[in-house]
């Protein structure tokens, strides 16, 4: 029984030294860490900062299809603290956006949570911004100005040097605005321009929607700019098609690499 073991142990261990041990990872479009993308986040959960789905997913598909990546996030206070359960702000609390964002990361090597001053755009292939309510209340001032809303600086130089360097930038839910406020003429998907509920759900961020047409956003294909409508549904049975959404918008994303 033992010699039987050992034997088998021995056979496995050969069929595993003949696997290139970095590289047994094979995704849709290629090999792991061909291509490095940066991830930008605005907090953690829907309504104060970066929805904890949307991270999840995001950073899901760029595993599974290969890439290696990295997690930012402005190291300024966010613009108030939410009571998830309430849906209502918590009176004297305030926090940390980057602090608040770290949630997501194992906080070692490229996992660890990076101040998003200190992203530069040769460092990486693309940029992607998962939503939430982070977007409008802390990466933008959208939450009180609408259309003449302005971006964090940091935003916004990372937005106008990836389009200006012919990068992918990819984006979920609410945070096309940011790339329409400041980039001309761009291919976006943020759901539809009137709530028409069903049985499967409702989109109730139309105002959002018809704030971002008027920022000047047209079919244009040629500017590497990928969005996905994702929580801007409101459904209670829409998670795999929010998965899949982001799944396909990082499929894009990654293919724009390459080009």
């Amino acid at each position: 029984m033992l010699a039987s073991r050992a034997l088998l142990l021995k056979q496995a261990a050969a069929v595993l030294s003949r696997q290139p041990a970095c590289l047994v990872h094979q995704g849709d479009w290629g090999n792991w860490g061909n291509t490095n993308i940066a991830v930008v986040f605005s907090g953690c959960g829907w309504w104060d900062g970066t929805d904890v789905h949307e991270a999840a997913y995001t950073m899901y598909h760029l595993s599974r299809n290969g890439a290696r990546f990295q997690i930012f996030a402005p190291n300024q206070q966010q613009m108030h603290v939410m009571d998830h359960m309430k849906m209502q702000p918590s009176s004297g609390e305030n926090r940390n956006m980057m602090m608040e964002s770290a949630r997501f990361s194992h906080g070692q090597g490229m996992m660890q949570m990076q101040d998003l001053s200190r992203l530069d755009v040769n460092s990486f292939d693309a940029v992607i911004f998962p939503g939430g309510h982070g977007i409008v209340k802390n990466l933008s001032s959208f939450n009180k100005d609408g259309k003449d809303c302005k971006l964090h600086n940091d935003v916004e130089r990372i937005l106008k040097e990836f389009h200006r360097s012919r990068k992918p930038i990819g984006l979920s839910s609410m945070s096309p605005l940011l790339a329409c406020r400041v980039l001309p003429n761009l291919e976006i998907t943020m759901g539809y321009e009137r709530d028409e509920s069903s049985r499967w759900g409702r989109w109730p961020n139309t105002n959002m929607v018809q704030a971002v047409k008027s920022m000047g956003a047209y079919v244009d294909e040629k500017n590497k700019v990928i969005s996905t409508p994702s929580f801007m549904w409101e459904t209670d049975y829409h998670y795999h098609y929010i998965f899949d959404g982001i799944g396909n918008m990082v499929k894009h994303v990654m293919r724009m690499t390459s080009k």
